[in-house]
C-alpha cells in the first residue's frame, strides 16, 4: 500500500501540548509517510485558538461534541485516506509504525488493524502485573504475541479501512471515554459492528506496529485501578446489551482473558508465592476481577432498570 493511510489525533486539553507535539513529531518520521494527520479537538474556542497557533503544520477539525468517539467521528468524516489509523495525544509511534499496518491491508479480507501498545511508567510499579496493562490502554500479557485475528484492536494503535465506516456507520458517542469519564469500549462496539456488517472480514493483531504510550502517574493506584476495573465492567455490560444480547461472541476475548488469568497468570505466581511481588500481583488481579465483575452486575440492574421505565 502507498501512503494512503490518514492518521488521526486528538485532544481536549492545552496541557497536552508537549505529547502532542512528540507525537506529532513521530508521524512525521514513520518510514512510510502518512497521507495526512488531523489533529481533532474539542469545541472550545480558546483551545482551537491555542493550537492553531502552536500547530501550522497538520490538518485541524473541530469536533461539534466533546468526547473521544465524536472526535475520531470527525476525523474520519475529514480524511481522505484509503485507511484511517488513530494514536493517543500521549503516545508517540516506532518509525515503522505505519509501514507494519499497511502491509496487512495487502490482504483484502483484513478491515482492520491494531498494534503494539507499550506503556512507558515513570518508575517501575512491581505491583502492576503486565496483565492488567489494559487499564492503562495499552497491550496487556494475554493477549496474542504474534500476528493474529483478533475481535477488535485497542484505541490506541488501531485502524481501518475506510470503508468500515461507510458500510458500519461510525463510533457511537454514548459508548466509551468522555473527558475524564473512565467508561471504554467504543472499539469493541465498532469492530464487533463492522465483523457483522462485512462478511467474511478480519480484524489482526500485528505486534510489530508499534506505539509507545505514556502512563500518567496518577493511574499508578489501588484507587484508579479500581474504579477503572469497575467502568470497565460497566462499559462491557452496557456493550452486550447494545450488541443484541450474544454474550458469547461481544464477550470472546474476555473469556480467553479469564482463562489466561486461571491457567498461566495466577498458577505461575503462586509457584512463586515467597515472593512479595508474587503475592502483591496475585492481590491486584483478584481484586481488578471483582471490580470487573461487580461493575459488570451494575451494569446490567441499570439495563433492566432502564428497560423497564
Amino acid at each position: 500500500m502507498s501512503n494512503n493511510i490518514s492518521v488521526v489525533v486528538s485532544t481536549y486539553s492545552k496541557e497536552r501540548l508537549e505529547y502532542l507535539t512528540d507525537c506529532i513529531a513521530s508521524l512525521k518520521e514513520q518510514t512510510l509517510k502518512p497521507a495526512e494527520i488531523i489533529l481533532v479537538l474539542d469545541p472550545k474556542p480558546d483551545l482551537v485558538e491555542f493550537y492553531k497557533a502552536k500547530l501550522t503544520d497538520v490538518r485541524i477539525a473541530v469536533s461539534q461534541e466533546p468526547g473521544l468517539s465524536n472526535a475520531r467521528n470527525v476525523g474520519v468524516k475529514n480524511s481522505g485516506g484509503e485507511v484511517v489509523a488513530f494514536i493517543d495525544d500521549d503516545a508517540f509511534a516506532d518509525k515503522n509504525w505505519l509501514r507494519n499496518l499497511a502491509k496487512n491491508y495487502e490482504e483484502r479480507e483484513i478491515i482492520g488493524v491494531g498494534g503494539q501498545i507499550t506503556p512507558l511508567w515513570d518508575k517501575t510499579h512491581k505491583w502492576f502485573p503486565d496483565e492488567l496493562n489494559w487499564i492503562l490502554g495499552c497491550t496487556y500479557k494475554g493477549l496474542p504475541e504474534k500476528r493474529e485475528s483478533i475481535r477488535n484492536p485497542i484505541g490506541c494503535n488501531m485502524s481501518f479501512r475506510k470503508e468500515a465506516f461507510e458500510k458500519a456507520g461510525y463510533f457511537r458517542s454514548d459508548i466509551g471515554r468522555f473527558g475524564k469519564k473512565l467508561l471504554s469500549g467504543e472499539e469493541m462496539e465498532f469492530s464487533l459492528r463492522v465483523l457483522e456488517k462485512i462478511p467474511n472480514s478480519k480484524i489482526m493483531y500485528d505486534p510489530s506496529a508499534i506505539v509507545y504510550h505514556r502512563v500518567d502517574v496518577k493511574k499508578a493506584n489501588l484507587r484508579y485501578l479500581c474504579k477503572r476495573s469497575f467502568y470497565e465492567g460497566v462499559s462491557k455490560s452496557l456493550i452486550t446489551s447494545v450488541a443484541g444480547g450474544n454474550t458469547k461472541i461481544a464477550l470472546s476475548t474476555e473469556n480467553q482473558y479469564l482463562k489466561h488469568l486461571l491457567k498461566v497468570a495466577i498458577p505461575s505466581r503462586l509457584k512463586r508465592i515467597y515472593r512479595f511481588q508474587s503475592i502483591s500481583q496475585i492481590f491486584v488481579l483478584t481484586l481488578s476481577s471483582l471490580m470487573v465483575f461487580s461493575g459488570f452486575l451494575a451494569g446490567k440492574i441499570m439495563n433492566h432498570k432502564e428497560r423497564n421505565i
